[in-house]
């Protein structure tokens, strides 16, 4: 059995101010009071941009033994028309050496999200998966893809994320294709569904259901389930719920 990792995507969101942290809390100090509260938090701001070393060291000291972190990758290595050329593999090394090893037991996977427009070219993709990297600074790295067109839906896909031990991200949500298969020793979840009338963002039932999905997940490696997107201001209060369940 594996452990279950619950959070949310980044930790700096105004509207989270009063609902999630308390009124007066230091800004700085928001990422300290959300690893307590939360298992896990996936970092959003490496699609965009880089960090120095001293960053990440910051982040790691900040949150508590047992906490991790998942890391969104560059979207300079995803958006690209041809993901296996050697313009990708620089982008790759780029993005995994910028300082993240400095985690250490804290770092978790990397979500490799691809944009909806992206399909399915099963020569390319297999190259793209050939160049991710398996380890930085002597820590090995796990991979998950984020795929949002419908092509993917294929055994040939899911036979490709097998073969190179990559989980294919669960993305609950009604725009994306929602794929739960097996693919790797880890698995990890998106969910996006969240609504702002509901207290916790979601219904108990909805919660009992994510938890024992969770926990068939778990029977295989750890798995990391973050409350993305939908109504963003509640997706913490999800998240404790979600972990309330799993106690």
């Amino acid at each position: 059995m594996g452990q279950v990792f619950v959070g949310v995507g980044g930790w700096t969101f105004e509207p989270w101010r009063g609902p999630f942290y308390p009124e007066g809390l230091a800004q700085k100090r928001e990422l300290e009071f959300a690893s307590r509260a939360l298992t896990s938090i996936e970092i959003n701001g490496t699609y965009y941009s880089t960090f120095k070393r001293d960053s990440w060291e910051k982040w790691r000291d900040e949150t508590p033994d047992g906490f991790r972190f998942a890391v969104k990758a560059s979207r300079f290595c995803t958006n690209r028309r041809v993901l296996s050329d050697d313009k990708s593999k620089e982008s790759m090394t780029r993005f995994v050496e910028q300082g993240m090893a400095a985690l250490g037991d804290k770092l978790g996977p990397m979500n490799w999200q691809f944009m909806a427009t992206k399909k399915f070219d099963p020569e390319d993709f297999e190259g793209f998966l050939k160049l991710l990297p398996r380890e930085v600074e002597g820590r090995a790295l796990k991979h998950a893809l984020e795929v949002r067109n419908p092509t993917f839906q294929t055994p040939q896909f899911y036979d490709l994320a097998r073969k190179y031990n990559c989980a294919i991200v669960y993305a609950l949500d009604e725009d994306f294709p929602e794929i739960d298969e097996e693919t790797a020793d880890f698995a990890y979840a998106r969910v996006m569904s969240s609504r702002e009338e509901l207290e916790a963002g979601v219904t108990s039932a909805e919660l009992d259901a994510y938890a024992d999905q969770a926990r068939r997940w778990s029977r295989r490696g750890d798995a990391y389930v973050y409350f993305i997107s939908g109504a963003k201001v509640r997706n913490p209060a999800a998240a404790q719920a979600l972990i309330g369940k799993l106690k």
